[in-house]
């Protein structure tokens, strides 16, 4: 008894007692709460799934077939992933026109966000893809807008223009202007290439440069630019500009000349 009491009183058995508390508590939690959260949260996914494919049905599947494999009016979706239904539902470019031209365009949108979410969830359930981006990537306000420039002027401006408004391509088709498109939809056609765009994924294009992208195109499309310059032409820069000046610059002297011309030899002959 004496042996039992004191090992009782030695200095380290209080701090053995906590420490096999804290081991029991910590067991008892990882056995029980997160299993619970887990199967909460598949359930929940389970049934936006489950909701996505009910809308795919209906609005998609005549075209994309029923697994999404795809047919000869519209392309496989496996494999696409989230990010391109939020883009091509959440513009109005899907589901298309029964009758359209050389390319999808965009037009108003049928579907609210919680429904362009689920059927974003069916896609990508049917093969991974790339996710709908948070705010935090394509928000704008830290943005290195300087460095977005160089990067859009490199790798977008032959089809969009210096400034995002848009531009004509071969067979009917064009690059569409960038001036009011949501950020986020900016961020997702980078990264899923719709139509008749590259795609940039982050191997291709980090996030960082994507956001900067982005940036440069809310500081010359923003609600509170001005052009210091007057009419902007387009946005196309000295280009435009010289040839506006030459064609109506030296025209109007050549109008003048002509005119002088005509005033001295009608003065010569009376």
């Amino acid at each position: 008894m004496k042996k039992l009491s004191a090992r009782r009183r030695h200095p380290l058995a209080a701090v053995v007692v906590l420490l096999l508390a804290l081991a029991a508590t910590g067991g008892l939690y990882a056995a029980f709460a997160p299993a619970s959260k887990a199967q909460a949260d598949e359930s929940s996914q389970s049934l936006t799934i489950q909701e996505g494919k009910k809308l795919y049905e209906v609005g998609c599947a005549s075209c994309h077939g029923t697994r999404g494999q795809g047919s000869s009016d519209g392309p496989s979706l496996v494999g696409v992933g989230a990010a391109a239904v939020d883009f091509q539902v959440g513009t109005g470019r899907m589901p298309a026109a029964t009758s359209q031209g050389a390319q999808v365009e965009k037009k108003k949108n049928i579907y609210t966000q919680a429904q362009i979410d689920q059927l974003a969830a069916y896609i990508a359930s049917l093969g991974a893809g790339p996710n709908v981006p948070t705010s935090q990537q394509y928000n704008p306000s830290d943005g290195d807008i300087a460095k977005g420039g160089e990067l859009f002027r490199t790798n977008c401006a032959q089809c969009h223009n210096f400034t995002g408004k848009g531009g004509a391509l071969t067979k009917g088709k064009f690059a569409p202007s960038l001036e009011g498109v949501d950020p986020k939809h900016i961020y997702e056609a980078m990264q899923t290439g719709p139509q008749n765009m590259p795609s940039f994924p982050d191997t291709t294009m980090s996030e960082k440069n994507k956001k900067d992208i982005i940036a440069y195109l809310h500081a010359v499309n923003g609600d509170e630019t001005v052009n210091p310059g007057g009419l902007e032409l387009g946005g196309l820069g000295p280009v435009s500009e010289g040839l506006f000046a030459w064609i109506f610059g030296l025209g109007a002297l050549v109008a003048v000349a002509v005119w002088v011309a005509a005033r001295t030899a009608k003065a010569k002959k009376s």
